[in-house]
């Protein structure tokens, strides 16, 4: 993060001494506060006003979006629908997807343009808990519970999966979470037991559920308007 006499140097031209001046006539705010030390951070959402005029006025975007099957979670894709172009917002090409879906698969997605919290969900050893209701082809049986739980060794990646919950639902449903997002793990889990997935839906992410909120659309959780 650049200190605020950088930042106002690099926008207005002056010296970086020169802030010392503007911040002592009481000419500089940041996020609404008056600001007297040229050494303080600007963060990448600090609205920064100068003379009331804003040198940097970014807003944190959080958005939870329910994806309908058959689109792709990216930015970009020259052949098919995006999660980005089911949202009309202005500022959609601002946005990141924090945690991707399969193609077919359907749920909660989080989308945002700040890059800390995104990470925070995904870091290996956040704990974030995703949950996903899940139908199969045959009968899911009790002794997948106990392989789910201790975790499964893929050959290709050389890993264990971490303990994952299973929750038998019906005779081919179960809720599933998962506290990492292995390539296709939810289908290759089922596969050992010769179990073929039909469908996915992600229903929640940490303290994030989808709820009532339709298929395709999308609404904000917290930040600017």
């Amino acid at each position: 993060m650049p200190r605020l006499d950088r930042h106002i140097s690099a926008h207005t031209g002056v010296p970086c001494k020169a802030v010392k001046l503007m911040l002592a006539q009481a000419r500089i705010t940041v996020d609404g506060v008056v600001a007297r030390d040229a050494g303080q951070l600007i963060g990448k959402f600090s609205r920064v006003v100068l003379d009331g005029a804003p040198t940097q006025a970014h807003v944190a975007r959080y958005l939870m979006l329910n994806k309908p099957q058959g689109v792709v979670c990216a930015t970009k894709d020259n052949r098919h629908r995006t999660v980005i172009d089911l949202l009309n917002q202005p500022w959609k090409d601002q946005l990141h997807i924090a945690g991707r879906l399969d193609f077919n698969s359907t749920g909660l997605v989080l989308l945002t343009n700040d890059g800390e919290w995104s990470r925070q969900l995904s870091a290996p050893g956040s704990g974030c808990l995703k949950r996903y209701r899940v139908t199969t082809e045959h009968p899911i049986t009790g002794d997948c519970i106990e392989a789910f739980e201790r975790g499964m060794f893929f050959e290709y990646e050389d890993i264990t999966t971490l303990p994952a919950q299973l929750t038998i639902l019906g005779d081919r449903v179960a809720e599933v979470g998962l506290t990492e997002g292995r390539y296709h793990q939810i289908k290759r889990m089922f596969g050992r037991f010769g179990n073929k997935v039909l469908s996915i839906h992600r229903f929640a992410v940490g303290g994030y559920e989808l709820g009532d909120l339709g298929v395709g659309e999308a609404k904000q959780l917290f930040g600017g308007v």
